[in-house]
């Protein structure tokens, strides 16, 4: 009777899962440890079951995309961007919206992996991507999706937050504004977290003033309700800068309704340029990101890998945002000055 796999993994001392990733995902195997299971096989004269092997390790042509927001625009339009480039490939996409939950988003990880998918695309909830390390151990390809890879063993596609915020703030502060709020989402969220440096960074190096407010989510209501308490506290500012164009929606409702005019009064500037904002009654002026090219290029990032892992590189592709003018932004007028 021949030598199993159980055999090999007593002789080099390793585990099966070991042996089992030197035959189907070397790449994920230290080479010492490669060698001893390399060693014991040629001792005990092993002779793998390739198509078995073939079979175990064999993954569905499907992809798990992992968004904390469907309901919000901009991801709509990257998943949009991550179907087209998934049905070019003969891939299918499973969408998952974890409501930038951790444990919802914990409960679709483990899902799509039981379904053993290619490869995932994720926007992560929280900071630590630490849970996605057993997928990566299991040989599950994944990309961070609008979000940069703080190392090097995922691949991922971003755009330079902190520009797109330096860019908000110096178009303000370009039409003379001077006293400026930034409407911010919640802090746990990297991609705000960048855009508020940008945008503290430029602000304070041309000596004007700031004030931060904190919306609950990254939503319409919330923009309504913290500008609402805002109004209330007798905030003094000529300009307003969101975190996305939901945000800024919001926004504009409680200051119209407050009698303030949008630019007259206060400028507006929100974050991403979703469809809506140049449809809005009075067209935001936005911060744009490549949001479907952003999708395209995340998903052939991770079918590359799920290609061909041995061979597959890592990268890291980062776009650059766009300043988007319209009429919700002017120059701060005299009267405005003089008000102020």
């Amino acid at each position: 009777m021949g030598s199993s796999m159980k055999d090999v993994a007593t002789l080099a001392s390793v585990s099966l899962g070991t042996v089992s990733n030197v035959l189907n995902h070397p790449e994920l195997v230290a080479p010492a440890t490669a060698a001893r299971v390399h060693r014991a096989i040629r001792e005990l004269e092993f002779i793998p079951n390739a198509p078995a092997r073939q079979l175990r390790s064999r993954h569905a042509r499907v992809l798990g995309l992992v968004v904390p927001d469907i309901a919000n625009p901009f991801f709509t339009e990257v998943a949009r961007g991550v179907e087209d480039a998934a049905l070019d490939a003969g891939y299918v996409v499973i969408l998952c919206n974890s409501d930038a939950q951790a444990e919802r988003e914990d409960r679709y990880l483990a899902v799509l992996e039981s379904q053993r998918v290619g490869g995932i695309l994720i926007t992560p909830a929280r900071k630590s991507l630490k849970p996605l390390g057993r997928l990566l151990g299991n040989g599950v390809a994944v990309t961070l999706l609008d979000n940069d890879a703080p190392a090097q063993d995922v691949c991922s596609a971003s755009v330079d937050d902190r520009m797109g915020g330096a860019l908000a703030a110096e178009h303000a502060l370009d039409l003379g504004h001077r006293k400026i709020v930034w409407l911010a989402g919640p802090a746990d969220i990297p991609q705000v977290a960048d855009r508020e440096l940008g945008l503290m960074s430029a602000v304070r190096h041309a000596g004007a003033s700031v004030q931060r407010l904190a919306a609950k989510q990254m939503t319409t209501a919330s923009g309504e309700m913290a500008m609402e308490s805002a109004l209330s506290q007798g905030i003094d500012f000529t300009a307003l800068v969101c975190a996305n164009d939901l945000l800024a929606l919001g926004a504009i409702r409680a200051l119209t309704r407050a009698g303030l005019r949008i630019p007259d009064d206060i400028s507006v500037i929100g974050y991403d340029d979703i469809e809506f904002a140049a449809s809005a009654a009075i067209p935001l002026t936005s911060v744009r990101q490549p949001k479907y090219e952003l999708g395209h290029a995340a998903a052939k990032l991770v079918i590359s890998e799920c290609e061909d892992p041995a061979s597959h590189a890592h990268q890291r592709v980062q776009f650059q945002p766009q300043l988007v003018a319209r009429q919700s932004s002017s120059p701060v007028s005299a009267s405005d000055t003089l008000r102020r």
